[in-house]
């Protein structure tokens, strides 16, 4: 048995639920807590009882059910320092940089404002995993609520400078419309192809599409490919910024239907 185990789940509509358990320890981590009574089953399908929520930022859809867990189980919660009045029940910030063990092992603090301005993700080096909340999708990355566009690309692109094996956790199954959406941008992208046809086989199969993987991502997410000459032809912006480039890939990805 490995010592720490990854298992995801969708809950909501839409939403990743992801538990970390440690089988040494037994400490038992959730990134987020979207939907109470889903972690909870998926908890006692397990035996696992929930020691730690790693929160990224401060949407109902991902601290729904902090409150609930924390009295039922008596858990910590990390959330970002930026956003601490906004997350319930949470007892340790964080921010950018900072660096805390999990289970005995490295978590390091990333800042990624523009899906909300406090907005953090999770890196575990050791692990080979980072935990981007709506930051970065497969395929894709979140809207735009309260920071600005060149804050969301510079929050983007750091993930870019992660060990391509590097897998990626994401908040929202949404790869099947990022897919669609990305080839509407770089249908010359034989790799994206592939991706987008293996994508619609998962879901037809009812499965999750993620993780993925930071080199996956690189090849196939117009979001970290703002260099493509293809993107930036369709886009009309051969010679614009990369922020220029990716805040018109933003803009047209929230009409894209």
């Amino acid at each position: 048995m490995p010592d720490l185990i990854f298992h995801q789940f969708i809950c909501r509509s839409d939403n990743y639920g992801l538990l970390l358990h440690d089988h040494k320890t037994r400490a038992t981590a959730a990134i987020d807590a979207p939907d109470e009574a889903e972690i909870e089953r998926q908890l006692e399908a397990k035996g696992w009882k929930l020691t730690h929520i790693l929160t990224t930022h401060h949407h109902g859809d991902h601290v729904e059910g902090n409150l609930a867990l924390q009295k039922r189980y008596g858990c910590s919660i990390t959330g970002p320092r930026a956003e601490a009045l906004k997350i319930p029940g949470i007892g340790h910030e964080v921010s950018g940089g900072d660096r805390f063990t999990w289970a005995g092992r490295d978590v390091r603090v990333m800042d990624c404002p523009g899906h909300t301005l406090g907005h953090i993700a999770y890196h575990m080096p050791a692990e080979e995993a980072v935990f981007a909340g709506d930051t970065l999708f497969s395929l894709g990355c979140g809207r735009v609520f309260e920071g600005t566009p060149e804050q969301m690309y510079h929050s983007v692109a750091q993930f870019a400078a992660l060990p391509p094996a590097t897998r990626l956790y994401c908040g929202h199954e949404y790869t099947q419309s990022n897919a669609r959406f990305a080839l509407t941008v770089e249908p010359g992208n034989l790799t994206l192809a592939q991706r987008a046809a293996e994508v619609e086989q998962l879901r037809a199969e009812g499965r999750m599409t993620c993780p993925s993987t930071i080199g996956g991502e690189l090849s196939a997410n117009p979001f970290l490919r703002t260099g493509s000459a293809e993107i930036r032809k369709t886009l009309g912006l051969e010679g614009a910024s990369d922020a220029a480039v990716f805040a018109a890939l933003r803009e047209r990805k929230n009409s894209f239907r």
